[in-house]
């Protein structure tokens, strides 16, 4: 199992839809954040995008110096940028970082803010040049050129003269709900994603793309991306996820919700489903909470419970077939540390995800108590 974390470039906050406990997005928050990500065991993080995030390539950079061993998630945007020029992106990047860099290809879908970027594809369209801006980058990044002929895109004699340090090119993760997104990622990528949905309907994901990725060929593998509330005890879990959304009312729901019925995502209208806009029946499966989807477009549900709870639906994910997990919370510095020492001893990480390597005397066992004695190991959540 790998579980990422989250870099909150749109903003962070104690609770949703106020400025009440809001943060500045600023490089010192940010900083601490990736080196939670980086010293506590967590796989990487994703770093998000559109309008309303700082630009995700110029943050993840910023980060490469004050981090060693995090991976860092960043999306490509077939239509808003050459596949050539983000070729050379990928690969500067992966190069500089010490082959630390993962793809996240993203279509978009909110045709207005698409609009506003120069892109006036319908959902099918795009996910046609997402189709052949990924063959075009492939070839680059594996094989230093490119030729190609398509509906969308036509490049002659493309060259990428600098290779990335990944072979045959950063890793590529990929999240699509419709009929054409999938055929995408069965053709192209090696991690698909989705969000956070019950099982039953994770499992006919997971089923779909992976007839689709045997017929070519290919092997997919899986991940999902989820809020985390995790807390010693069920009821301070429960009371944290309530709090959460303790000034959401519901003139800010229905405003959010209009918003989000413009989207053309498909995964966007499913998250939606969830929770139809109403407070009531917010535990849609057990310990999956959809309150965050309320006012937040894309991941919309929680995973709410005590470290033993939460890590048993993780693992009824894992045995489904999901090996990645992308988990946030906010405020997105403090989780990334409750989530590292209450969920992390109840989930089998692997070596990679080890925290604390080579630790001082002091760190793994707590402050030292009344000047000489260590510290008693407990049942936290007893």
């Amino acid at each position: 199992m790998k579980v990422f974390w989250f870099i909150p470039t749109h903003g962070d906050s104690r609770y949703l839809g106020v400025t009440t406990g809001g943060r500045e997005v600023n490089l010192p928050y940010l900083k601490q954040i990736a080196q939670a990500v980086d010293s506590l065991g967590y796989e990487g993080a994703l770093l998000p995008t559109g309008r309303s995030c700082e630009d995700a390539w110029v943050v993840a950079s910023s980060l490469i110096p004050v981090t060693s061993r995090m991976k860092f998630l960043v999306a490509v945007r077939p239509g808003l940028s050459s596949p050539s020029q983000a070729a050379r992106m990928a690969s500067t990047f992966d190069r500089l970082s010490n082959g630390r860099l993962l793809i996240n290809v993203v279509t978009g879908g909110d045709p207005v803010e698409l609009a506003g970027d120069g892109l006036q594809l319908s959902h099918t369209e795009r996910y046609e040049l997402s189709d052949e801006f990924l063959a075009i980058w492939r070839d680059l990044l594996a094989k230093g050129e490119a030729d190609f002929e398509g509906k969308h895109l036509q490049v002659k004699g493309g060259k990428l003269l600098y290779p990335p340090a990944q072979t045959p090119y950063p890793p590529l993760y990929f999240g699509g709900s419709s009929e054409i997104g999938q055929q995408i990622a069965a053709k192209h990528v090696d991690v698909y994603l989705t969000w956070g949905e019950p099982p039953g309907k994770v499992e006919e994901k997971i089923n779909q793309v992976r007839k689709l990725a045997e017929k070519q060929g290919k092997t997919v593998r899986f991940g999902i991306r989820l809020h985390a509330i995790v807390r010693e005890t069920e009821k301070e879990a429960w009371q944290a996820a309530e709090n959460l959304i303790k000034y959401v009312d519901d003139d800010l729901i229905a405003s959010s919700q209009k918003v989000f019925s413009r989207f053309d995502s498909v995964g966007q209208r499913r998250m939606s489903q969830l929770h139809t806009g109403s407070r009531d029946n917010l535990e849609i499966s057990p310990n999956l909470w959809a309150g965050v989807g309320l006012v937040r477009g894309g991941a919309g549900t929680a995973l709410v419970g005590s470290p033993e709870t939460v890590a048993e639906r993780m693992r009824e994910y894992e045995n489904l077939g999901i090996e990645t997990f992308i988990l946030s919370g906010y405020p997105h510095l403090e989780e990334s540390y409750r989530v590292a020492e209450l969920l992390f001893p109840h989930l089998n990480l692997g070596s990679s995800n080890t925290a604390g390597e080579n630790p001082g005397i002091v760190s793994p066992f707590g402050e030292i108590v009344a000047n000489d004695l260590y510290a008693k190991k407990v049942n936290a959540s007893r």
